[in-house]
């Protein structure tokens, strides 16, 4: 449905102050519909919410008039262009089952994903190259095995999450803390274009919404409630990626960590998530398995002889080194040595770090 028939009384019944989303839920529940609610006795909106709430409930709230028409504007712009409430077929079923589904939602792209089976994928805005590398990947394997990866947009590991989703057919879901008329943050103003246009992008919040700090943790609620299972991918102590992962575990839903070196700050959110029982994967067909989820075996590719760059991948092992340790494993000249390394570097096989570090990226 693009645009509810009762969209004014919606969009009032959110914007009325004092009336939050508890409340607008209880009232729905004893009248019904919004339109029922404004036609209400003044006495049952007062049992209801008590007495200011409902003063409020009689008069429009400030610019709702400029807000119905720009909201009917924006509908109208776009066939893509999306309001959904509580009671469309298209509403995703699996954000009715938690304690706090929004009211109403704003939807660009494609609807079929929102019934789509999906796995939220999150972590650090500051990832290693390692941990952007392991997103896009991890998100491209499960998106390609037919899941929706839904993330929340974000600089870092979300960007690269929805990079790998956009890759297979699963495609992805961006669930945003602005109003659809917005892109946040700027930097990511290709890819929201390119996930409107083979995802979804998707926000609780009336256009014009600028990316207040409180919209974001509120957001997150919205990318745990959509997937089956949350995926943390890197994520320090404290993070916003787990907050997602505590709302996803009071959704009842399934929590997948990938764990980092002990030294790295952007493992330790992951470690403290598994020490809580969150599943350690450390590759996508393990979260696969954890969802009983049926993929067919793609051919294997034939063997290939072993190479002096893959002896050296060996020697960089998974976590950040020093040349001089590569010296030391390799026995190879620093000339030759570094020669290996850029290849490595072109090929995004290696990622060369500040303080003259190297670390392996996977691929797969």
């Amino acid at each position: 449905m693009a645009r509810p028939d009762d969209l004014p009384a919606w969009l009032r019944l959110l914007r009325t102050p004092g009336v939050g989303r508890e409340s607008a839920r209880r009232l729905l529940a004893a009248c019904g519909t919004p339109d029922a609610v404004f036609a209400a006795r003044p006495a049952t909106l007062r049992e209801l919410l008590g007495a200011a709430p409902a003063a409020a409930l009689t008069t429009l709230p400030q610019r709702h008039t400029e807000q119905l028409a720009a909201t009917e504007a924006w509908l109208a712009a776009d066939p893509t262009h999306h309001v959904l409430t509580l009671g469309d077929t298209a509403y995703p079923a699996l954000l009715l089952e938690t304690a706090d589904p929004p009211l109403l939602l704003y939807a660009q792209g494609r609807l079929d994903l929102l019934g789509a089976p999906a796995l939220a994928v999150v972590g650090s805005r500051n990832p290693s190259a390692q941990g952007v590398d392991n997103a896009r990947a991890f998100a491209a394997h499960l998106s390609r095995a037919g899941l929706t990866i839904v993330s929340g947009l974000a600089l870092g590991i979300d960007g690269a999450a929805h990079e790998g989703g956009l890759a297979g057919r699963g495609s992805t879901v961006a669930v945003v803390g602005t109003g659809l008329d917005r892109i946040y943050p700027a930097r990511h103003k290709a890819l929201a274009h390119r996930i409107a246009k083979e995802g979804l992008l998707l926000s609780e919040f009336e256009l014009g919404m600028p990316p207040l700090q409180e919209n974001f943790p509120q957001r997150n609620r919205l990318i745990a409630g959509l997937s089956r299972g949350t995926l943390v991918v890197e994520a320090g102590l404290p993070s916003g990626s787990l907050i997602t992962a505590r709302q996803a575990l009071e959704a009842g839903r399934e929590v997948f960590a990938i764990p980092g070196s002990i030294h790295a700050p952007q493992s330790r959110g992951c470690h403290a998530l598994i020490k809580q029982g969150a599943k350690l994967v450390d590759t996508a067909d393990d979260i696969l398995g954890e969802l009983n989820w049926t993929v067919r075996a793609a051919a294997a590719p034939p063997d290939t002889p072993p190479t002096i760059n893959d002896a050296l991948l060996s020697a960089l092992g998974h976590d950040p080194v020093t040349l001089d340790a590569l010296l030391a494993r390799t026995g190879e000249s620093a000339a030759t040595l570094s020669v290996r390394l850029l290849e490595l570097e072109l090929d995004g096989r290696v990622a060369r770090l500040p303080g003259g570090l190297y670390q392996r990226c996977c691929r797969s």
